[in-house]
């Protein structure tokens, strides 16, 4: 076979694997032959079971080829789908050749302001990506060429919404969330139609007047409304029960609580919803009343595994008050609640296994020693949890 022959084949086989697609089956299995969403697979855990590469050869691994995309730092978690990885930061998204480095398209959005902090990454839904944009808006593009399909408003930009975070798909629904907590504004999730982007449901994560968790916060009040709760860090799904997990950030004002006096429900919370419906199952709140920037977002990992000699269906966070919890994820009731740094906020864990705020380590105009402090245990890096059954 002549040399040219062997470019357009290569170039051919190329151009037909980008458009082949993601086999939605590919989400419910272990990440072996492609990283097909945020968290490789559904459970957050981040584990691929391929053996290939271990602790014994690792140290041989040569570079095969860069790539350099003239960008800000990536955040994003690249998907592989097909011999090809979609990666993104803000108001831009790649697709490259991932055995030879070579750019198969480069699609650039020209966002109307908002906050280019970052961008965590695309979802992929058959031949259609999802990403999101700093001025709010949820943008699904061709995967074939990267050219625009269609884009809907998450969130109105002008009152300091913006959105970075890696839409998550689940069958017909493609799950987004907000960031923006600087102008004290509610937070939400949305699920939109994967094909036209319409609204199919939203989840305030402060309830709304009257609503159960709404007792948590003043009453003759306003402060409900302008309640915070981001929702900036991808979710994790159990097909099984058909339940969505997410994590909630921070209520607002930040660090100034004694206008929302309360637990300020479902802020820093660890949230279980139906994803067809956007209605709440059950929620656990780390951090009640936060007043320290300690958002709950952090991956719940679902695993199962025995606590207690019971076989149980487990939800993990390693949250940002520096508390690790393990909870019951068909229910929410909490098993297990342990510092995993040293801490000095807490008087101890209540019956729900919450911890308990001292109040002489709140924020006051002279200063409180307090930790975690601003270095913050952990944030938006994801965790990587092995795949085998835990006992406790």
């Amino acid at each position: 076979m002549s040399p040219c022959r062997l470019i357009t084949t290569a170039a051919l086989l190329a151009a037909t694997m980008a458009g082949q697609g993601l086999d939605p089956a590919a989400l419910l299995k272990l990440p072996t032959d492609s990283w097909p969403t945020y968290n490789g697979d559904y459970s957050g855990r981040r584990y691929s079971p391929l053996s290939q590469v271990n602790a014994s050869n690792v140290a041989s691994l040569t570079l095969a080829w860069v790539y350099r995309a003239n960008s800000v730092p990536i955040k994003s978690t690249p998907l592989e789908v097909n011999g090809v990885l979609y990666f993104s930061v803000p108001d831009h998204v790649w697709a490259v050749d991932a055995r030879t480095g070579r750019e198969i398209w480069h699609s650039k959005y020209t966002s109307n302001g908002g906050d280019h902090i970052g961008n965590r990454g695309v979802g992929m839904y058959g031949d259609w990506l999802y990403f999101e944009t700093p001025d709010g808006f949820l943008v699904c593009l061709n995967a074939r060429d990267g050219k625009e399909r269609w884009k809907v408003e998450l969130a109105d930009v002008k009152l300091g919404y913006f959105a970075t975070m890696a839409p998550l798909i689940i069958r017909n629904h493609v799950i987004a969330g907000v960031s923006g907590d600087v102008t004290d504004i509610p937070g939400y999730l949305d699920a939109r139609d994967p094909e036209t982007g319409k609204l199919q449901w939203r989840w305030y994560t402060a309830p709304q007047p009257g609503e159960p968790g709404s007792e948590t916060w003043p009453k003759d009040s306003d402060a409900i409304t302008h309640g915070g709760g981001m929702t900036w860090i991808t979710g994790t799904y159990d097909p099984e029960l058909n339940l969505l997990y997410w994590g909630t950030g921070n209520p607002n004002p930040v660090l100034a609580g004694e206008g929302r006096a309360g637990d300020n429900l479902y802020t820093c919370s660890i949230v279980a919803l139906n994803p067809d419906t956007g209605k709440l199952v059950w929620h656990f709140q780390p951090s009640p009343h936060d007043v320290h920037d300690w958002d709950a977002v952090q991956t719940p990992v679902l695993f199962d595994g025995e606590f207690g000699g019971q076989k149980r269906k487990l939800v993990a966070q390693a949250s940002r008050n520096g508390y690790f919890f393990v909870l019951d994820r068909t229910n929410g009731k909490n098993l297990l609640t342990a510092p995993f740094i040293e801490t000095n906020w807490a008087k101890g864990i209540d019956a729900a296994g919450r911890p308990i705020r001292d109040l002489q380590k709140d924020p006051t105009r002279d200063g409180s020693l307090v930790s975690p402090g601003s270095e913050r245990p952990t944030g938006w890096r994801r965790p990587s949890i092995p795949t085998r059954a835990c006992s406790t």
